[in-house]
């Protein structure tokens, strides 16, 4: 038990507010209020950021990209605040913040609101870290935009990510100092699995060279 029985009366009522906080899928909320459409049923039928951003057109898509992010912020904000009163130690904080980040990321990928059928989780997986750990965020991002720079594939740089996603955790812990053990590791190496999973289809067509890549050039409707 690495969490004390104080935070454990109420650490239940949180992990479920950080899901139904993430189960809040904005590209299927934009995409229905503004194309009068289930981004679900356009393109690659995918519930995210990129696919919004295809199929729709620029506006609809930074409205979910800022709504997916802020809820992870919110979650994990409001969830260090509430923990803190709770009088957490500052060693059970990260653990306690990776499982909330966890829960709002499987409620973003599996939405009770919408089936079940949400988007990959990369969106959620970087704003969590934004908050519990910059260093990890920064280096996410930067692989990121690395391997989308060189291939140009968005899902290939996603999946990337996500790999690199508990490499990152361990080695700020470590050169950083920072409060770490292995359910930590467990925790984000579960996220990291899941976006590689939802990242399947994408696999096949990258094999097969027919993903779609990001072409600059071409002009995004509002």
């Amino acid at each position: 038990m690495f969490f004390s029985l104080d935070i454990w009366k109420f650490f239940p009522l949180l992990v479920l507010a950080s899901y139904f906080f993430g189960s809040l899928n904005f590209s299927i909320i934009f995409s229905k209020a503004i194309n009068k459409n289930d981004i679900r049923n356009l393109g690659s039928k995918n519930a995210g950021f990129s696919n919004v951003l295809r199929s729709i057109g620029v506006l609809p898509a930074v409205l979910t990209f800022v709504g997916d992010f802020a809820k992870s912020i919110f979650v994990i904000y409001f969830g260090k605040l509430i923990l803190e009163r709770l009088e957490i130690s500052a060693k059970e904080m990260p653990a306690a913040l990776y499982i909330l980040g966890l829960f709002c990321f499987l409620g973003h990928v599996y939405p009770c609101f919408f089936g079940f059928k949400g988007g990959k989780g990369i969106l959620a997986g970087w704003a969590m870290n934004l908050l519990i750990d910059w260093r990890v965020f920064a280096a996410s991002i930067l692989i990121f935009l690395i391997v989308l720079f060189v291939f140009k594939m968005i899902s290939l740089a996603s999946i990337v990510s996500a790999v690199c996603y508990p490499i990152f955790v361990f080695t700020s812990a470590f050169f950083y100092g920072s409060d770490f053990a292995l359910h930590i590791l467990g925790i984000v190496s579960i996220l990291s699995l899941i976006t590689i999973f939802k990242h399947k289809s994408n696999f096949k067509r990258i094999i097969s060279g027919t993903e779609s890549k990001v072409d600059v050039r071409k002009k995004q409707t509002l």
